[in-house]
């Protein structure tokens, strides 16, 4: 008993030599060198930002952290460590980063994009991707010969989607009986997406197709409205978009203006 009560008189006695401001402003003093509170703030934004929010009980682990690394720092600067080329150039280019990290943050802070900015982005998307979408299916082979003879024995009642599957140069659709999906026009090349728009649901070309690609025969199964997700849905995905965009074009406009010699 007699000395738990000595423990705490020199406790306290340790406390009343600490001015309390000091108390307040560092999370500990190590060595005699304070350790400011601040760095515990700042480890608490970079694990919040990293996806790894502080609790109320992580305080003191947050604090063990701080001191352990101002333990160490100081064994450190007692060997000569930080007076070291190594040291010095790695400083600056943690200095640069954290400095260049800052701008880019004050730059998206002050170039914020608007809600008019992501309707005026919505509206080019849906204009660009709107309209009718296509369910097409198509044989790609390398000659208008064979397209031909596969076109023929098509109307002699030759299954569509085998010969996809034995003769499509396209290993992607080939496999799935020549089946591209859902997909709007412009998603292929312009000979393609024109001998396809004027297909009607059912109908097979006519013709074979000739694209870089080679030869196709296209059917289209099916034809509807585009399903275009809200501009609400996608509004975070734009908004990134956009930030992505003005900062690299701000970045851009930085690096040219440079001068170097």
């Amino acid at each position: 008993m007699k000395k738990h009560i000595l423990q705490a008189v020199a406790a306290a006695a340790l406390i009343g030599a600490v001015p309390m401001s000091a108390l307040a402003q560092n999370a500990a003093i190590v060595n005699g060198k304070p350790v400011p509170k601040a760095r515990m703030d700042v480890l608490a934004q970079q694990l919040a930002a990293a996806g790894r929010p502080v609790t109320p009980e992580m305080q003191g682990q947050l604090r063990e952290e701080i001191v352990a690394r101002e333990v160490f720092m100081q064994e450190a600067q007692k060997q000569g460590l930080d007076a070291t080329e190594d040291y010095k150039n790695q400083l600056e280019l943690a200095r640069q980063a954290i400095l260049i990290r800052a701008l880019f943050e004050n730059y998206r802070k002050t170039n914020a994009v608007s809600d008019a900015d992501v309707k005026a982005e919505y509206d080019k998307f849906v204009a660009a991707n709107g309209g009718k979408e296509f369910k097409a299916r198509h044989i790609l082979v390398e000659t208008e010969d064979q397209a031909k003879k596969i076109m023929a024995d098509l109307k002699k009642g030759a299954k569509f989607e085998d010969i996809a599957k034995k003769q499509s140069k396209d290993p992607g659709s080939g496999a799935n009986g020549g089946d591209l999906d859902w997909a709007n026009p412009a998603s292929f090349v312009p000979e393609f997406s024109e001998a396809m728009i004027k297909l009607k649901k059912g109908e097979t070309t006519p013709s074979p197709v000739k694209t870089q690609f080679g030869y196709h025969i296209i059917r289209v199964d099916d034809i509807r409205q585009a399903q275009l997700p809200k501009m609400e849905e996608v509004k975070p995905q734009i908004t990134q978009q956009l930030q992505q965009q003005r900062l690299q074009k701000y970045q851009e406009d930085l690096r040219a203006k440079a001068k170097v010699e």
